[in-house]
């Protein structure tokens, strides 16, 4: 492949569905789901994608069964405990997106203590959203902006796209070069909306759980066939 994206985004869907498909409770689907997360990560890392950004938990989210939420939580503690010398060999940093207000004192803990031992790292960036929607990032970001014009921080007729980008929570991440989503759903469900302006869209029906190395390469393949004009037509690439 001599295309490669700069920055992945993936949509992780489909754990709750195939627990039920095999009668288990939604919480397997989502331990499942962490090892897919882990192999994604490895072979993202191995084909040398600079950013890696995973949709782990939706403001959204936040609305499902308390129970669900809290096993979601530990997993996600756990993971990171789990995964710390991974991140470290491999020279990943680890950063992350969203409201992390919300989330509770042991997992803000756990995150701040990996992102801090990982700032270092030089590889590639991996992102995960948590508590994150895109137009709740966006909403904030206006209104800190509209604060700064109110206070003669910022002149209005200085507004612009960079502004804007620079008062995000993703205000570090590049645009998206290629969103996956799988389950079969196409759908963005709010996330990164600033930064797929341009993206290119992969839908797979590949459950979360099942997603491997191939499916991950699959997409990449795909992505280095298409014709990316950002508004151009052909003839103007080709010339």
């Amino acid at each position: 492949m001599n295309k490669l994206p700069e920055h992945v985004a993936i949509i992780m869907d489909g754990n709750g569905r195939w627990a039920k498909q095999r009668g288990k409770q939604r919480f397997i689907g989502h331990k499942k789901g962490a090892k897919a997360v882990r192999e994604v990560i490895e072979v993202a890392a191995e084909q040398q994608i600079k950013f890696l950004t995973l949709f782990a938990f939706s403001c959204d989210n936040s609305n499902r069964p308390e129970e669900e939420v809290s096993l979601l939580m530990k997993l996600l503690v756990s993971s990171l405990k789990k995964e710390f010398n991974h991140l470290i060999k491999n020279n990943i940093q680890l950063k992350t997106i969203g409201d992390l207000n919300k989330l509770s004192l042991k997992v803000r803990e756990e995150l701040h203590h990996v992102i801090e031992k990982t700032k270092k790292n030089t590889g590639m960036v991996l992102t995960l959203a948590l508590n994150y929607g895109a137009k709740e990032e966006i909403t904030n970001a206006v209104k800190t902006i509209a604060d700064k014009v109110k206070n003669s921080i910022i002149s209005p007729e200085k507004v612009d796209q960079s502004t804007i980008n620079e008062h995000l929570y993703s205000r570090f991440l590049p645009p998206v070069d290629l969103l996956i989503r799988t389950s079969g759903e196409e759908r963005i469900s709010n996330f990164l909306l600033w930064h797929i302006a341009y993206a290119e869209l992969y839908f797979t029906k590949t459950l979360w759980p099942d997603f491997s190395k191939e499916n991950l390469l699959e997409a990449l393949i795909n992505f280095n066939k298409r014709e990316r004009r950002f508004g151009k037509t052909s003839e103007q690439l080709t010339n």
